[in-house]
C-alpha cells in the first residue's frame, strides 16, 4: 500500500501585475491559512515520508508555513512540479522509487485532476491550502492506475480553523431593533444550518472554537424552543427542546476539558504549582481525557440517531404549525413568562447563604440562562434587563468553571496520592487547589452581594 498526500499551495496574490506567475507570492489570507493547516500536516502523517514541492514562490512559501524548519530535513524543491497538467504528475509519480508515502505541494488544476484520475469519486473542488490523503493499493509507484485509489482524508482550512470557516459568515435574520418574535422560524433555520456547517470542525477537533460556537447554536435553539413551548404549552416543541438539550449536554465534558487545559497553561506559570503540574504529568493526563472525549463526541455526531434528531428538528421548525404559533407571540406573552421565571429566581436567590452548597448556585445559574433566553425573544423591549443579566451570568459561569476545575484537580491528585515519588507533586497540587478554592470563595461572595433581579441584595 502506498500513500499519496496532495497539498495545494495557499491563496496567492495577484496584486502585482508585473510579476510572472512563477514569482507570485501568497497573499495575507494565504499566509493565515498555513498555521492551522500545519497541525493537520503533522497529524495526517505527512512527515513520515519525503515531501516534494513546486519551485513556484507561492508553493515554497506554503512549504515554509506548513513545516517548521527543524522538521524539514526530508523535503525537496522540484521544478518539475510547477505544472498545471495532471499527466505530468502521473509520469513523475510513476518514476519514483519505493517510498511508502509521498507528499506533493503543487498547483491546480493538476492536483484536482490527479485526484479525479486516482479516485472513483474525488472531492468537488480542491481549495487553496487543502490537504488530501489517498491510499493506493500498489507495491510500486509505476503501477498507478485510474480509479484504484481510496480517499483517506481531505481537509481544508475551513474544516480546521474557525477563523477561516467564519469568513463571509451570513448574519442572523433581523436586526437588534427587530423583535425576534417576528422572525423566529428564520432565525432557527439559520442556527440549524450553522450547527450543521460547524459539525465538520467539531468532529475534526483541531480548533476548540468550533465546539464553542456549536454549543452556542444548539443551546440557543433549544432555549428558543423551550421558551415558546412554555408560553404556548406545545408538546412537540417541548420534546424537541429536550432532545436538543441531550445533544448539548453531550458536549459539556469536552468543553470543560478545553477550558481546564487552557487555564492549566496559566497555572503552570505559578510558582510551585507549575513544577507540580509538570512533574505529575497532569497536562498529558487531561489532554488524553480530552482526546477520548473528542472521539466519543465525533462518534455521536456521525451516528444515525443524531442525524435523525437533526432532521426531525429541521422538519419541525420548517412546519406551518411552528410558523403559526410563533406569529402569535407578543411582548406581553414574553413579559408574563419572564415575570414568572424572575419571581422563582428571586426566591431562590434570597435563600442563598455563605453555607449554601455549590448545587444551589448551579441551579440559579441555569434559571438565569432561561430568563436571558426568554428576554432575547424581544431584545428591543428587554435590552436593559439583558445588559444586567450578562454580568450576573458571567459570575455564575466563573463559579461553575472553578467548581468543575477543582473537582478535576482533586480527582487527579487522589489518583497519584499513594505513589511515593509523587509526594512533592501532591503538595504542589494541594497548594493550587487551595488558591482556586480561595478564588471560588471570592466569586461566591460577589454573587451573594449582586442581589436578585429586582435589585435587592441577597445579604
Amino acid at each position: 500500500m502506498k500513500y499519496l498526500y496532495l497539498i495545494r499551495h495557499g491563496k496567492s496574490s495577484w496584486a502585482d501585475d508585473s510579476l510572472r506567475d512563477h514569482a507570485r507570492p501568497l497573499n495575507h489570507r494565504g499566509l493565515k491559512q498555513l498555521a492551522p493547516m500545519s497541525k493537520v500536516v503533522r497529524a495526517a502523517g505527512v512527515l513520515n515520508g519525503p515531501i516534494f514541492c513546486s519551485d513556484a514562490a507561492r508553493a515554497r512559501q506554503t512549504l515554509d508555513g506548513l513545516i517548521p524548519e527543524d522538521l524539514r530535513q526530508n523535503t525537496q524543491v522540484d521544478p518539475a512540479l510547477y505544472t498545471f497538467n495532471y499527466r505530468t504528475l502521473i509520469d513523475w509519480l510513476r518514476a519514483r522509487e519505493d517510498e511508502d508515502s509521498i507528499t506533493l505541494i503543487g498547483h491546480n488544476p493538476a492536483l484536482e485532476e490527479l485526484a479525479d484520475y486516482l479516485l472513483k469519486q474525488g472531492p468537488e473542488s480542491f481549495p487553496t491550502a487543502a490537504v488530501m490523503q489517498i491510499a493506493l493499493p500498489v507495491k510500486h509507484w509505476h503501477k498507478l492506475a485510474r480509479h484504484k485509489g481510496r480517499l483517506e482524508q481531505f481537509l481544508t482550512p475551513r474544516d480546521v480553523s474557525y477563523e477561516q470557516f467564519n469568513r463571509n459568515r451570513k448574519k442572523v435574520p433581523g436586526s437588534k431593533d427587530t423583535p425576534l418574535t417576528r422572525h423566529i422560524p428564520e432565525a432557527l433555520q439559520h442556527q440549524y444550518q450553522r450547527m450543521r456547517d460547524l459539525e465538520t470542525g467539531v468532529i475534526r477537533g483541531f480548533d476548540d472554537e468550533f465546539l464553542h460556537q456549536y454549543r452556542i447554536a444548539i443551546r440557543r435553539s433549544r432555549a428558543i424552543a423551550e421558551s415558546i413551548s412554555e408560553i404556548h404549552s406545545d408538546t412537540e416543541l417541548r420534546k424537541a427542546s429536550k432532545t436538543l438539550k441531550k445533544h448539548a449536554q453531550a458536549t459539556s465534558e469536552l468543553r470543560d476539558l478545553h477550558v481546564f487545559l487552557a487555564d492549566l497553561e496559566q497555572w503552570q506559570l505559578r510558582e510551585g504549582a507549575g513544577v507540580a503540574l509538570v512533574s505529575s504529568g497532569a497536562r498529558s493526563y487531561f489532554a488524553n481525557l480530552a482526546d477520548a472525549e473528542q472521539q466519543a463526541l465525533a462518534k455521536r455526531l456521525t451516528g444515525k440517531k443524531y442525524r435523525r434528531d437533526m432532521e426531525r428538528w429541521h422538519q419541525l421548525i420548517s412546519s406551518r404549525h411552528f410558523k403559526k404559533i410563533t406569529r402569535k407571540l407578543t411582548s406581553g406573552d414574553i413579559r408574563k413568562a419572564l415575570d414568572k421565571r424572575i419571581k422563582q429566581y428571586d426566591i431562590l436567590a434570597q435563600q442563598l447563604s455563605e453555607q449554601a452548597p455549590d448545587e444551589d448556585f448551579h441551579r440559579l445559574r441555569k434559571r438565569l440562562k432561561r430568563i436571558r433566553y426568554l428576554a432575547e425573544l424581544d431584545k428591543p423591549a428587554f435590552g436593559e434587563m439583558l445588559r444586567q443579566l450578562k454580568y450576573r451570568q458571567q459570575k455564575f459561569g466563573d463559579f461553575q468553571d472553578l467548581h468543575v476545575q477543582l473537582s478535576m484537580l482533586a480527582r487527579f491528585r487522589d489518583s497519584i496520592a499513594t505513589e511515593p515519588d509523587m509526594l512533592e507533586s501532591v503538595a504542589g497540587l494541594n497548594s493550587l487547589i487551595q488558591d482556586l478554592e480561595s478564588e471560588k470563595s471570592s466569586v461566591r461572595d460577589e454573587i451573594l452581594t449582586i442581589g436578585d433581579i429586582d435589585g435587592h441584595p441577597v445579604l
